[in-house]
């Protein structure tokens, strides 16, 4: 994937798949310092500091006032769990049935139908000014933070500091602290406040620093354009204002679904023997705020699902174990009733499920592989 408007947010876009993804949670219930996880607290490292000093002897040469410096580092420090983040990515390779299947989960779904009626105003009032689609919106706003609940509690200035002086990037996450500590010293929020996933993407929609000073938009007018805040205006304004600004045109569809026979235009099948899509140049907009098919069609469906449509049409063909989503559902469904609970009952194979087969295999005095498969599914019941 390509470095866009940010790298890394907390909704499915970093596989959103948080939940799926097997990794452990940055907050706590709780909030602020005291909710995060311990391994995104600041520790004790000189090497951290040393080059700290050295960013700051230089940053007046960006533009940084000593008093942004002080109040951006005042509480700064380097996160080991950043790291560690950063260093152990895994390259999901999900089907785009299982993306897809938690892209516009009956949850994200229903939960993307409220916030959009309770926004509609905003949403609609954004469409008038942007011509952006409302639920295109409401849709990227579903899946980069589920409709806000999931903004990020780590501060930004720690991690991206932390990820400049350590992490595999350094140049890319130096621009970022460069343009957090710019966002700091224009007064559109506060350091306490400025907080977001454990790479510094940031608010509703998870924009990265350097995007945010290039699109952020203030749709409040109180002078600020506090993409933090629990109103989301802010957020899904700037939203809008990214998509305008990468070719988004008023009035015209991201894609549909279409059938076998049909041939005009794009026609894309990111999945070979499942759905195929007729898409124009909105769904390359959306691309452009992350660049990948699944995440495109995720938003666009998403969105249409917002709207009041239904299921896609076509049935994904079994997956390399032979089980079809309603057979991996099934799985899930009676290893939970035994005892041994999935986290969920959606179809998708994940490490929770994996957990499950292998506690179940290991009481049985099976050998616990993990892995699906229709005999498991038989044995069952």
């Amino acid at each position: 994937m390509s470095i866009t408007r940010r790298h890394f947010g907390l909704g499915i876009a970093a596989c959103g798949l948080a939940a799926c993804s097997g990794t452990a949670p940055l907050a706590v219930a709780g909030g602020g310092d005291a909710g995060l996880a311990s391994d995104v607290r600041p520790v004790p490292n000189p090497g951290y500091d040393t080059w700290v000093s050295a960013f700051r002897s230089r940053a007046p040469g960006y533009g940084l006032s000593e008093t942004t410096l002080a109040s951006g580092f005042r509480d700064a420090g380097y996160l080991p769990g950043v790291v560690t983040r950063d260093r152990n990515q895994t390259e999901f390779t999900r089907s785009l049935e299982d993306y897809l299947s938690i892209a516009a989960s009956d949850e994200r779904v229903s939960k993307g139908r409220a916030a959009f009626a309770r926004h509609r105003n905003t949403l609609q009032a954004l469409e008038d000014r942007f011509g952006v689609d409302g639920k295109i919106i409401a849709a990227i706003w579903g899946l980069e933070s589920f409709y806000g609940e999931r903004r990020g509690d780590v501060p930004v200035i720690s991690a991206t500091s932390t990820l400049a002086y350590d992490g595999r990037r350094g140049a890319f996450f130096e621009k970022q602290l460069i343009a957090a500590l710019k966002i700091l010293q224009n007064g559109d929020i506060g350091v306490a406040r400025m907080t977001g996933s454990w790479a510094g993407a940031m608010g509703h929609t998870q924009f990265i620093p350097t995007s945010y000073l290039a699109f952020a938009v203030d749709f409040t007018g109180d002078g600020r354009r506090d993409i933090w805040s629990e109103d989301p205006s802010d957020a899904l304004a700037s939203t809008a204002a990214y998509l305008q600004r990468s070719g988004w045109t008023r009035g015209v569809r991201w894609g549909s679904e279409v059938g076998d026979g049909a041939n005009a235009g794009s026609i894309i099948q990111p999945q070979p023997g499942g759905p195929r899509f007729a898409v124009t140049g909105n769904y390359r907009a959306i691309k452009r705020y992350n660049n990948s098919d699944a995440y495109a069609i995720g938003v666009g469906h998403l969105a249409d699902r917002i709207g009041g449509a239904g299921p896609l049409r076509t049935s994904f063909p079994p997956d390399a174990n032979g089980m079809t989503k309603a057979d991996r559902k099934a799985l899930q469904e009676r290893l939970t009733a035994m005892g041994f609970d999935t986290g969920g009952t959606d179809g998708v194979i994940g490490p929770n499920t994996r957990r499950a087969i292998s506690d179940y295999q290991s009481s049985r005095g099976l050998s616990a592989t993990g892995e699906p498969s229709l005999a498991l599914l038989r044995s069952l019941g």
